[in-house]
């Protein structure tokens, strides 16, 4: 007997990314769940003409697509699925990809969460895009975690309470994270799953979605300090620390020379790392400029985390779209 499966979408002023998502989805006899974070285009029209059940999450309190996703998964109690399909609305589901998750957490009972391979719809567009691409590609096998296109058996979903709603960013790193500690395991299939549509065309998009990265390193690791250790050392010393002795070498030379020549080292490691994953040398050398300097907005976010947790404010998320 298969399992049963039912998708949650999420989404927010999404347009045709949206529809495009609805559509690979459709027919697959699935139950669709639409959640909307107060999109102020057509999106919950087009998701209900495409058949889904719409979510509208009340706009009094904070967004997160952790809110939205276990908003999603409430929808289903009372006709609780074996496993729910998580996808982002800027995301198309790639053929087939239901049927081979189904099968995969089916036959092995130790599995909490499969996914597989998301890639980018239009990398040539932008080096931003571009950059998503390849960050997109992890090796298939057992994995610590994933991004929010996942299938997840509904018992281990249930099991570990759901997405924190708190977590504005790295929220799937989370969920991932108290999974593995709950005693399931992750498997990326070696399977295309998602075409994703990052969109971003503009430097403050990219900068935006750093800054927003920045700060799920921060948040997550506050509550796993396990989990984005070396992540956030590499935050601090490039994007903090270094700066200041440079800043000091302006008084000693020495300090700024030191500086200087630790971030030229780290930029060559950057490319020597991207040629061995098969990146030709011009990209690489092109995508090195942004990981390098991706470190400045990281740090942004990690102190917006830490002063937001001081004062006791409420975790909203930081948009890049």
């Amino acid at each position: 007997m298969s399992l049963s499966i039912a998708a949650v979408i999420i989404g927010r002023n999404e347009g045709a990314r949206l529809e495009r998502c609805l559509a690979s989805l459709s027919g697959q006899g699935l139950r669709l769940i639409y959640v909307d974070s107060g999109s102020r285009d057509q999106s919950v029209a087009a998701a209900r003409a495409a058949g889904a059940e719409v979510v509208e999450l009340d706009t009094a309190t904070p967004f997160t697509a952790a809110r939205a996703r276990s908003a999603g998964v409430a929808a289903l109690a009372g006709d609780m699925p074996d496993a729910v399909q998580f996808v982002d609305g800027d995301c198309a589901v790639v053929p087939g990809w239901i049927a081979a998750g189904a099968r995969a957490l089916q036959d092995d009972p130790d599995l909490g969460l499969v996914t597989g391979w998301r890639s980018e719809l239009y990398p040539e567009r932008s080096v931003y895009n571009a950059l998503c691409d390849h960050e997109w590609h992890r090796p298939a096998g057992e994995i610590m975690a994933c991004g929010g296109d996942m299938m997840v058996r509904a018992s281990a979903f249930e099991g570990v309470g759901g997405f924190d709603p708190t977590v504005i960013a790295a929220e799937d790193d989370e969920f991932c994270t108290r999974l593995r500690k709950a005693g399931w395991r992750l498997v990326r299939l070696p399977l295309a799953m998602t075409r994703h549509d990052a969109d971003m065309t503009r430097f403050g998009q990219w900068w935006q979605r750093a800054v927003r990265s920045g700060h799920g390193f921060a948040q997550v690791g506050d509550l796993h300090p396990e989990y984005f250790t070396r992540e956030r050392r590499r935050v601090w010393l490039y994007g903090a620390v270094l700066p200041v002795l440079a800043l000091l070498g302006l008084v000693f030379w020495p300090l700024l020379a030191a500086a200087l020549a630790l971030y030229v080292l780290s930029y060559l490691r950057t490319v020597q790392g991207l040629r061995r994953e098969g990146m030709a040398t011009r990209a690489a050398l092109h995508h090195s400029v942004f990981l390098s300097l991706s470190k400045f907005p990281n740090l942004i976010g990690m102190l917006t985390y830490h002063l937001r947790k001081w004062r006791g404010q409420a975790m909203r998320i930081i948009e890049y779209k």
